[in-house]
């Protein structure tokens, strides 16, 4: 076998390597296994399988059969828009608590102690729609903001909730926004709720399907063509959200509109409608389902079947209690129609099963002693 030289290093040995020849036929074989290569490839970028959807636009789901009109082409655009822009996070990320109230805010003790030990990563916003709060926490003065009459079970809840959004979102550090009621109460430290909320690319948007009378019943066919009733959704109000869909939110025209003219009491038929209930389930269930994690991170209990849920006495605050609801790892849907079919999901954050609740509501202000006297207790991890 011939040798050939191999370059001489001065503190290496030279190893002395046999030549190898390609024969003609192995040179063609590996010419055809190239091409046949780059026409799989060519072809599969050309005519995609039928189920394959290309990852720019996962964003959205497939567009309807017929013809987008000119608003729905718009709205999507700018919906894409701020859906593929680069999520921005820094050191100085905070959490924007956007407090959604009447008036005064009863446990603003409660959440001064919450909030204690960690300035620079929260910011608090107060939408007072009777009356101007007299605040007796310093962290909660000068918070509040341009306010408007809310009346319940109409467009003016939303209107609140996206005034709100807009005002925190010219902090450009706010990265994540949490809707919050006079009655609601913390559940965990802040550092958990921080952790949280901080360390998913999900947002909590409360949202399923209720065939009965206090779900799609409430549904208008004035909503088409844009809103089907198959896409119509129910859910809590109280969101807490990522910047890009806060960003979607003040943004969008069309689906409010249509929310704002056909989701509201005293409809035809006899049917109430209340968009706070239904216009952010249904449009992130069109827009971006696989963005949101279908419940609420606020707990309320609707177990007594009324009107309202189920309100919490003072003599009702116990550890008990309030360890009862942080160790809720399952989200319950009930529908409204005589089969109450029962949906149970576990809470997954990242893939694991997690709590669902950071805060809860509906708490009477004659509370908040005891709340204050349990806090360190059941907010410990």
């Amino acid at each position: 076998m011939k040798l050939h030289q191999v370059w001489q290093f001065s503190d290496m040995k030279a190893v002395s390597l046999p030549r190898l020849r390609t024969s003609p036929k192995r040179h063609a074989w590996i010419l055809v296994i190239a091409s046949f290569i780059a026409i799989v490839i060519v072809w599969a970028y050309l005519y995609p399988p039928p189920r394959y959807t290309s990852p720019i636009r996962d964003w959205l789901p497939a567009e309807p059969a017929r013809e987008l009109t000119d608003e729905e082409r718009a709205s999507r655009v700018v919906f894409r828009q701020i859906l593929t822009t680069p999520i921005v996070r820094s050191k100085s990320s905070k959490i924007a608590f956007m407090f959604l109230t009447p008036g005064t805010l009863p446990f603003e003790r409660l959440w001064e102690k919450f909030f204690e030990g960690h300035e620079g990563r929260y910011t608090i916003y107060v939408h007072a729609s009777r009356e101007k709060p007299e605040h007796v926490s310093p962290i909660f003065v000068g918070r509040d903001i341009h306010s408007e009459k809310v009346t319940w079970g109409t467009i003016s809840m939303v209107d609140a909730e996206r005034r709100l959004l807009a005002n925190a979102l010219q902090d450009i550090d706010n990265q994540h926004f949490v809707l919050l009621s006079d009655s609601c109460v913390p559940l965990h430290n802040f550092d958990y709720v921080y952790d949280y909320l901080m360390g998913t690319n999900l947002s909590f948007i409360d949202c399923f399907y209720d065939p009965g009378p206090h779900g799609n019943f409430r549904y208008s066919q004035n909503m088409l063509p844009e809103v089907i009733e198959a896409d119509f959704r129910k859910g809590s109000q109280w969101f807490s959200v990522k910047r890009q869909h806060a960003l979607m939110i003040i943004a969008d025209s069309l689906y409010y509109t249509k929310f704002k003219l056909h989701c509201r009491p005293g409809m035809e038929d006899g049917r109430n409608c209340y968009a706070d209930e239904h216009y952010l389930p249904t449009v992130f269930h069109m827009m971006d389902p696989d963005g949101i994690a279908n419940w609420s991170v606020t707990h309320v209990d609707w177990s007594e079947g009324k009107w309202h849920p189920k309100a919490y006495r003072a003599n009702d605050i116990t550890l008990e209690l309030l360890k009862n609801i942080t160790s809720i790892d399952m989200s319950y849907h009930v529908t409204s129609d005589s089969k109450k079919v029962v949906t149970e999901n576990p809470c997954l954050w990242n893939g694991a099963k997690r709590p669902c609740y950071l805060f809860a509501r509906k708490f009477y202000p004659e509370s908040i002693n005891n709340l204050m006297t349990l806090f360190s207790n059941y907010t410990l991890i």
